[in-house]
């Protein structure tokens, strides 16, 4: 589903994927991004690189937990309901890497992962993982 594009800012070109075309929503049920509105979109205030929309599952979720970044449990003070297997969310592009790297890299979805994420991944690996190549 591509980005609504009455919500983007007047002026302003785009997002793009890591295929090259115009970066789809990653989720909205739960809502995520940096900017919480459903897209892996970034800006140069995101010092994480929240740009690879990835698919949680129950190895990720624990790995990410280990690693200091508890994503299963709920924070509600935070509006956070936290994280279940098959959730969409934009992950910090350098924590796909080392949960790669780690062998607990869950799926990604290239038309919603940003370019952004290009910087700390390789294309490669990442279509390696996706859940939308034909």
């Amino acid at each position: 589903m591509p980005f609504d594009e009455t919500s983007r800012q007047p002026g302003r070109r785009p997002s793009r994927n890591v295929l090259g075309g115009i970066l789809d929503i990653c989720s909205t049920q739960p809502m995520t991004g940096f900017f919480r509105n459903g897209c892996c979109d970034t800006a140069a205030e995101d010092v994480g690189s929240h740009t690879v929309c990835a698919v949680m599952t129950a190895d990720f979720l624990a790995f990410s937990k280990s690693a200091g970044n508890d994503l299963s449990t709920p924070r509600p003070e935070f509006g956070f309901a936290g994280l279940s297997p098959g959730d969409r969310w934009c992950l910090c592009a350098p924590r796909w890497q080392e949960a790669l790297e780690a062998g607990a890299a869950p799926r990604v979805v290239l038309r919603a992962t940003h370019e952004g994420a290009l910087d700390h991944c390789a294309l490669s690996d990442l279509k390696r993982h996706a859940i939308d190549l034909a």
